[in-house]
Formats: structure tokens, sequence, C-alpha cells
């Protein structure tokens, strides 16, 4: 019975949700739309694609944070992403069948930690270790790439790819699943 009443009413119900989800993607457009617009007003488009930040000339520009979200975001999604299939990959095909749910429950588990745990976690831990073992031997051999370049702080866009790749592996490869 495919057109039954609890069958229509269902979709009803789905339509109206879906509706509201859009409906709220709307109104956040809009009200962050109408945050920025004073500032907009005051510095214009340029601020989004200038460098200089100077309080006293009241000049701002927001390309650094910009360049820098886009470039740590790639990066993480670089790693995570063949990664993370692959781990899903494995896990379902290749993985024996009793050790699967067990393996799953971790994954999933691992998707759970707030991303403040692991990025607490990433500049206590991770970044003092790229700092001393991995971005000495990365800049050695790939010093040519921007991304290696300078001194090892190891708080730079390596390990804020690294963290973030950490950080969604497990969504990725729970999703992938």
């Amino acid at each position: 019975m495919r057109g039954g009443l609890g069958n229509q009413a269902f979709r009803l119900i789905l339509r109206i949700a879906a509706l509201g989800v859009l409906g709220l993607v709307a109104a956040m457009v809009v009200a962050m739309t109408r945050a920025a617009l004073p500032s907009l007003k005051a510095f214009g488009w340029r601020f989004l694609v200038t460098s200089t930040w100077d309080p006293v000339a009241e000049t701002f520009g927001a390309l650094p944070f910009v360049y820098g979200t886009v470039v740590s975001s790639m990066l993480a999604l670089l790693l995570a992403v063949p990664l993370g299939l692959g781990a899903a990959i494995s896990l379902v095909e290749f993985a024996p069948l009793r050790i699967r749910p067990p393996i799953a429950f971790l994954i999933e588990l691992l998707a759970a930690i707030p991303s403040v745990v692991y990025g607490l976690w990433g500049i206590f831990v991770l970044a003092p270790w790229l700092r001393t073992w991995v971005q000495p031997a990365l800049a050695a051999g790939l010093g040519f790439v921007p991304l290696f370049q300078g001194p090892p702080y190891g708080v730079g866009m390596l390990a804020a790819g690294v963290i973030l790749a950490i950080m969604i592996l497990p969504l990725i490869t729970a999703v992938s699943r």
C-alpha cells in the first residue's frame, strides 16, 4: 500500500522538516549579513582581500585569516580524506567480521570527542613533537615548499592542518562506512 495515509503523512512531515532546515539556513545567512553590514560599510569589500592590520589608522584586512583558514583546511582534507576513505573501505571490505563492531565503535567514539580536546592535545602534545622531530626533517628535504620554510615553531600551518586532519578523520571514516 504505497499511497497510504501513513506514508502521505510521513512525506508531509518530512517536507515540512526539510523546509524548516532550509528556512533556518536562510535565516542564518540573513542574520550574518545584517551583522556584517556595519563592517562592510565601514571597511568595504577590501576588508576580505587586504592584509593590512593597523588599528591606529583604522585600516583592517582579513586576508591572512582567510588564507590561514583555507590553507589549513585544504591540508587537513588532503591528509584526512584518503586516510578516512581507506580506513572505511578496509573496515568494511577486509577486516574480519568479529573485529568490525569494536573498531567501528572506537571510530564513532573518536568522532564524538569535542574539537576543543583535539585542539588542546594538538597544542600541548602534537605541536612540540612536530617542532622537534618532523619540521626540521621536512625543512631539510622540502625547504623549497613555502609550507615547510622558516624556523620550526610547531604551531604553524603544518600543525594546524595535521590537527584538523586528526579531528575530521574519524568523522570521514564513520560517514564513509
